[in-house]
């Protein structure tokens, strides 16, 4: 999405998202020195997204964030006067603004004044958001076997886990260990589930039958709990496209 038209741009703030959005204040993004912002940076310099973090702001004024690096630690080359779109994600809202580079500055290190959001788009986000997912996963059934599966979706609560075969009925747990990536750092999950929901379903391109298993989550860890939340969130913020 190119933020060449603001009004384009205004109406893509908040991507992702199939509620049309609302019209929030800059107090119920609830803002705080050193939460990180997703900037989208003009279509000629990448479209890729990148991430800042905020170092202040003075109300109707100017809104400080540090300024967005590449991969190689070298600074954006943005222009002054250049609109870039803005989000972040804060408790059950997805918020999503448009704004521009009032200055660039390097001393004492390289940050960037934005002109103070003038209008602030969001979408409310499910208590449970779920994003789409391809994990490998391990499932031990009731008879100790372990299985091989993939999980599709994936909540902070539960998960949609397809197999070759049955794996449980309605109402029996099953043990399913996986491991995600989160910020660059590996993590490895051993859950217990239970099956809510139970259906089959054929591949259109190999007549491959599927057997989907909705799952809950129970007896979370308080560590695996924040695990799946933080990389929930992260999907979110970096692949808004993989929201479901």
């Amino acid at each position: 999405m190119g933020v060449a038209k603001e009004s384009s741009a205004k109406e893509g703030a908040v991507a992702g998202k199939s509620a049309k959005p609302d019209h929030y204040t800059f107090e119920d993004m609830r803002l705080k020195v050193g939460d990180r912002l997703q900037i989208q940076p003009p279509s000629r310099l990448s479209q890729e997204r990148f991430f800042v973090k905020v170092i202040g702001y003075l109300h109707n004024v100017s809104l400080l964030v540090t300024a967005p690096m590449n991969s190689h630690g070298l600074r954006l080359q943005l222009i002054e006067g250049e609109k870039l779109v803005a989000r972040i994600f804060s408790s059950q809202n997805a918020f999503g603004f448009v704004c521009a580079i009032d200055k660039i500055c390097k001393l004492p290190f390289d940050y960037l004044h934005l002109s103070f959001p003038s209008e602030v788009q969001g979408s409310q986000v499910r208590k449970a958001p779920r994003v789409k997912t391809k994990i490998i996963a391990t499932v031990t059934v009731a008879d100790g076997e372990s299985v091989p599966a993939v999980i599709t979706n994936l909540s902070a609560n539960g998960a949609m886990l397809d197999a070759r075969r049955n794996l449980a009925e309605k109402g029996e747990s099953i043990k399913l260990a996986f491991r995600i990536n989160l910020h660059d750092i590996d993590a490895y999950l051993s859950v217990t589930a239970v099956v809510r929901a139970l259906f089959a379903d054929t591949a259109m391109d190999n007549g491959v039958v599927f057997i989907h298993h909705g799952l809950e989550f129970i007896n979370l860890q308080t560590n695996d709990s924040v695990i799946l939340q933080s990389l929930i969130y992260q999907n979110m913020i970096e692949h808004p496209d993989t929201m479901i």
